[in-house]
């Protein structure tokens, strides 16, 4: 209600208790008013009446919203069913116009400033989380391999002539087949072993390049959060590569504004050489519903440009959750999920490393991973590999979820490339292993449960492996013993012939 709504309801209640409610009205309104002037997430959360108070003033600010609204167009916001309408809180007409993901649009003033909004506040995070030279983003209604198909094909417009892309090695299906739907060529790198650690190949990037020649290339696109044993790629150093021969370089962060090692990378990467653009997933950062990222870089204009490639409007649903979740937690808030990670990840690598030594295995050595941890199964892969992949489904069916088990020696074609050792970023390995990571939203529950269940399984594969070895050796037993018996009934035959040939 606004200050004459509150002046005619004097008329029905005590004065003092109107201008008490309408003080605890403002009060919510300051925070909003603050908000839309400094574009900046709050320090600290807001509760739920002020979200939905705020939700509710943008949206009423939309067409299909309005009193007395006649719509006759072929968009105007309808929708059949109430439950949806207010999954969404009514924010029907999407983001953006068929030219621009982040143009305004006329029939919905409210969505559009909710685009806007959300752009200002993840920038916000995006330069509290470790990378403040940022100068703009945009959240884009798709995962990270569809939005760095779009970056990609923004490039097509300013290198005609380039049919390739520079790829240091990360064994992920969505990250390859980008590169693929956008119409290009993956030029593999292999990545180097240096202790247990697989790292960029620095002198094989810079001799394709050469050899190739810089007007070929599309772009590098490098990787920072991966799975161990791969870490990182030399973020630096690449970028420095990309600024020397004058090609762009996009970087695939999927999960990697939870780490601030990752986010320092690409801060060095921007100030020492070149980055264009970096990519990172809502769902993995945020823990909001699947299906948005936030395209974001140093130079505004290009982001710009990748946003007007996007075409036609988009969903504004997960612009939306990541308000929502952003207000709810306030930066204090997401500062503190940034700081338990840190801590999960130390006691993950502790309690790993605790159980491994049990079982004569050891957690690798991956000091530049700052998220996943990998644990070796060499004891169960000298058996045989079937006992590393039961290992693997022992877990999933005990409801662990997101550990990777990966055995020697797979092989996978995506898209018509086949890779070698797939999942383990290499050809060959040295070992089977097993992987766990310690993302944003894991608690302590989460680590004990996980060790405690991983330890049941190694077990149980442990005993069924004794099994099979005793009755292994049960039967090579066996079939020795039926050799030498029938070695010296053949003897004694020789030996009776010999004698009655003799005696004749």
């Amino acid at each position: 209600m606004n200050r004459e709504s509150f002046a005619a309801g004097e008329r029905l209640v005590s004065p003092a208790y109107v201008r008490q409610g309408c003080e605890a009205r403002r009060s919510h309104e300051h925070l909003i008013r603050l908000l839309l002037e400094k574009g900046k997430c709050p320090e600290d959360g807001w509760d739920e009446s002020t979200l939905e108070l705020f939700l509710h003033e943008l949206a009423i600010m939309d067409s299909n919203n309005f009193l007395g609204n006649c719509g006759v167009g072929e968009r105007e916001g309808r929708v059949a069913s109430a439950l949806v309408a207010r999954r969404h809180y009514r924010f029907i007409h999407g983001i953006g116009r068929s030219g621009d993901i982040s143009a305004v649009q006329p029939k919905a003033a409210g969505s559009s400033l909710l685009n806007k909004i959300t752009n200002s506040l993840v920038l916000d995070i995006l330069k509290l989380a470790g990378v403040p030279t940022v100068t703009n983003c945009f959240v884009v209604p798709m995962a990270t391999g569809m939005s760095l198909t779009l970056c990609f094909l923004t490039l097509r417009h300013k290198r005609p002539k380039a049919k390739y892309i520079i790829w240091p090695r990360i064994d992920q299906k969505s990250c390859f087949k980008s590169m693929i739907t956008a119409g290009f060529e993956p030029v593999v790198i292999e990545n180097v072993l240096e202790g247990d650690e697989l790292r960029t190949d620095l002198k094989a990037v810079e001799s394709k390049v050469q050899e190739l020649g810089p007007d070929s290339i599309l772009c590098v696109h490098s990787t920072t959060s991966c799975f161990a044993p791969r870490v990182p790629d030399r973020v630096e150093e690449l970028a420095v590569i990309c600024a020397n021969y004058g090609i762009p370089h996009i970087v695939n962060n999927a999960y990697g504004v939870q780490s601030s090692k990752c986010m320092h990378l690409i801060q060095q990467g921007a100030r020492v050489g070149r980055i264009d653009a970096f990519v990172q997933s809502l769902d993995k950062n945020f823990m909001v519903p699947v299906g948005g990222a936030i395209i974001a870089g140093f130079n505004d204009s290009f982001i710009q440009e990748i946003s007007k490639m996007y075409p036609g409007r988009a969903s504004a649903s997960p612009s939306l959750d990541v308000l929502i979740t952003l207000l709810s937690l306030g930066s204090n808030g997401y500062k503190k999920l940034l700081k338990e990670r840190k801590e999960m990840f130390l006691y993950l690598s502790s309690q790993l490393e605790k159980l491994s030594e049990c079982y004569n295995e050891r957690l690798l050595c991956t000091p530049h991973n700052p998220i996943s941890l990998a644990m070796t199964l060499k004891t169960l892969s000298e058996h045989q590999d079937r006992s590393v992949t039961q290992l693997g489904s022992m877990l999933f069916t005990r409801q662990v979820s997101g550990a990777r088990v990966v055995p020697l020696g797979s092989v996978q074609a995506v898209s018509g490339h086949t890779f070698r050792g797939f999942m383990a970023h290499t050809n060959n390995y040295p070992c089977a292993y097993l992987n766990a990571a310690a993302a944003v939203g894991m608690k302590t529950q989460d680590v004990d449960l996980f060790v405690k269940r991983l330890d049941k399984c190694l077990k149980t594969v442990r005993k069924e492996q004794n099994k099979e070895s005793n009755a292994s050796a049960v039967e090579n037993y066996n079939k020795t013993e039926d050799v030498d018996i029938e070695e010296m009934a053949l003897k004694l035959d020789n030996v009776l012939l010999d004698t009655s040939q003799n005696s004749s």
